[in-house]
Parts: C-alpha cells; sequence; structure tokens
C-alpha cells in the first residue's frame, strides 16, 4: 500500500470519525434538549399546582370569612328581634301592673279579694298559728274580713279556725306615687308566713302577676308572634 492510499484511507478514518462524533454531538444536544424541556414543564407545572392550591386556599378563607360574618349578621338580626319581642312582652306585663294599682280604689272588690287571698293562704299554709302582713292603709280591710277569712277555712280544710296575728308594726310596701316610684312597692294583697317563719306564702297582687305571668308566658308569645318560645 503506497503512501497515497494510506492517506486516503486515514482521511476516511477522520471523516468516519467526525461524522460520529458529530452525530454524538446531535444525540447529545436532543437528548439535552429533550431533559431541559421535560424539567422545564415539570416546573411550569409545578408551578401552576402551587398557584392552584393557594388560590384555593385564599378562596376557602374567603368563603369562610364570608360565612363567618353571614352568621354574625343572622345572629345580630336574631337577637334584635328577641330583644324586641322581649320588649313587647315586659311593655304587657307593665301595663298590668299599672292596672293592679287601680285594684284597690274599688273598696268593696278589693275587700272581698282580700278575704280570697286570706283563705288560699291558709290552705295553703296549713298552720295553727300564722303571721299576716299587709299595706299600712289595707289594715282596717284585713282586720274587718280576717274572722270570716279564717272560719271560711276551717271549713273547707275542716280543722279549727287558726290563730292569725296581724303585724301591726311592719308593713308591705305602699303602692308606687310620684314622690317614691323607684323603690319597693306593693300594689295590694298580703303575705302570710308560719309563726316560726319557715314558710312563707306570698300572695300579693304583684307576686301573683309573676306567677301568672310566668306559665301564660308560652301562650302570650304564641298569640303574639305565632310560635311558642323554648
Amino acid at each position: 500500500m503506497n503512501d497515497a492510499d494510506v492517506s486516503k484511507q486515514i482521511e476516511q478514518m477522520v471523516r468516519f470519525i467526525r461524522q460520529e462524533a458529530e452525530e454524538k454531538a446531535n444525540e447529545i444536544s436532543v437528548a439535552a434538549d429533550e431533559e431541559f424541556n421535560i424539567e422545564k414543564l415539570q416546573l411550569v407545572e409545578a408551578e401552576k399546582k402551587k398557584i392552584k392550591q393557594e388560590y384555593e386556599r385564599k378562596e376557602k378563607q374567603v368563603e369562610i370569612r364570608r360565612k363567618i360574618e353571614y352568621s354574625m349578621q343572622l345572629n345580630a338580626s336574631r337577637i334584635k328581634v328577641l330583644q324586641a319581642q322581649d320588649d313587647l312582652v315586659n311593655s304587657m306585663k307593665e301595663a298590668a301592673a299599672k292596672e293592679l294599682l287601680h285594684v284597690s280604689h274599688h273598696h268593696h272588690t278589693y275587700k272581698h279579694l282580700l278575704k280570697e287571698l286570706i283563705v288560699q293562704s291558709l290552705l295553703r299554709l296549713k298552720e295553727p298559728e300564722v303571721l299576716l302582713r299587709c299595706r299600712e292603709n289595707d289594715l282596717k280591710l284585713v282586720n274587718s274580713v280576717l274572722h270570716s277569712a279564717k272560719h271560711e277555712y276551717a271549713e273547707k280544710a275542716n280543722v279549727y279556725p287558726p290563730e292569725i296575728v296581724v303585724d301591726n308594726y311592719v308593713f308591705l310596701p305602699a303602692a308606687p306615687n310620684h314622690q317614691h316610684s323607684h323603690g319597693p312597692f306593693c300594689s295590694g294583697g298580703i303575705v302570710m308566713a308560719s309563726r316560726d317563719g319557715k314558710i312563707v306564702c306570698e300572695n300579693t297582687l304583684d307576686a301573683r302577676l309573676d306567677v301568672v305571668f310566668r306559665k301564660k308566658l308560652p301562650e302570650i308569645r304564641k298569640v303574639l308572634f305565632g310560635q311558642v318560645a323554648a
């Protein structure tokens, strides 16, 4: 093999090596591009996912805040409604309490009522000796019905007439007036207790109004507001 053939063979080998190198370089470049694109796509997808999660988190926070605000507004509205209902009910009770003040002005009717209250109190206590308190300005009326009241009780309870001691020193508060409108007051009626003071029957008009009002409150609310209070 002469020099020309050797040179030609070497040249062919160089071209072959160069071609292989170029092909290999192209493969590496393509693989690098693909790897870069895949990594870039993964990063983009990861960021998109992160953004989506952040958006969902903030959206959830906004929804929770909206529900809390709605609940607070709803509760505030309910409280206003309940307050308005309570105000109306209380105004009715106050109006009834004012009407009680006129009961003692009707002499004959009030005298009969005092007797009934005394008999009822005796039936509740069932004591042979009792202490009775009334308003100072009712003292004369109370004494005038005392005898018939205790005998009526004795007949109903089938017992001896009890001893009733009327307290002539300590009286129930008077009815309210312009000078004393904020202190303790009593619209009428009596308070009776056993002699040892352990059993007390408060049978004033004001106490009876409180009892009746508490018992009838569900019915009152139903008539006024169309529902029975819980």
